[in-house]
């Protein structure tokens, strides 16, 4: 599908150099003569950089063929994460490169949104929060009531990450996956 500058805008999936991005930032112009001017920031789906584009009223741009699907993660098969449409029963192996550090966020069967482009997984993204056990971590100093101590936990994905000092093993905490940050204990181990 082409589209027309006029339908420029944030969050909209174009292809250029042969490779997906996603609209992050749209801004017209009008100079007081000729065309009007479209200005756009956009990320690459593949490699996360940033570019900035400028177009002019009435040119052309091609689609990217991306779509998202909900699927759920079943297993870890060698180095690859199984995924399954929990629909159709199909199943579709992700390397790591794709997953970007999700992997360090996801439990077996947790629903994820999976992009693909020409059929390809090119992005998996896990729910916004994520509720973890904590698998290890120092316990805190006696005496120590400072209110913002902090100190790291190792939690059950591996994934380390920044808890207050009251936490300990076996609590589960929820975490950030955008930001990899602590958010609250959940509940008591």
């Amino acid at each position: 599908m082409d589209y027309n500058t006029s339908d420029l805008r944030r969050g909209l999936r174009i292809e250029l150099d042969g490779e997906p991005y996603v609209i992050i930032d749209s801004d017209f112009m009008k100079p007081g003569k000729g065309q009007g001017i479209y200005r756009i920031k956009c990320k690459n789906l593949l490699r996360e950089r940033v570019l900035d584009k400028t177009y002019r009223s009435g040119d052309k741009l091609k689609g990217a063929d991306v779509q998202e699907q909900s699927l759920e993660y079943s297993y870890k098969a060698g180095s690859a994460y199984v995924f399954m449409d929990m629909e159709s029963y199909e199943q579709h192996e992700v390397l790591p490169d794709a997953l970007r550090g999700a992997e360090k966020y996801l439990l077996e069967g947790m629903k994820v949104n999976v992009v693909f482009w020409n059929g390809q997984v090119i992005s998996v993204e896990p729910p916004r929060h994520v509720e973890l056990v904590v698998e290890y971590c120092e316990p805190a100093a006696k005496g120590n009531t400072a209110t913002n101590v902090q100190k790291p936990a190792t939690l059950q994905t591996g994934l380390e990450v920044q808890v207050p000092a009251f936490i300990t093993i076996g609590d589960v905490v929820k975490v950030d996956s955008r930001s990899g940050d602590y958010v609250e204990r959940v509940s008591k181990g």
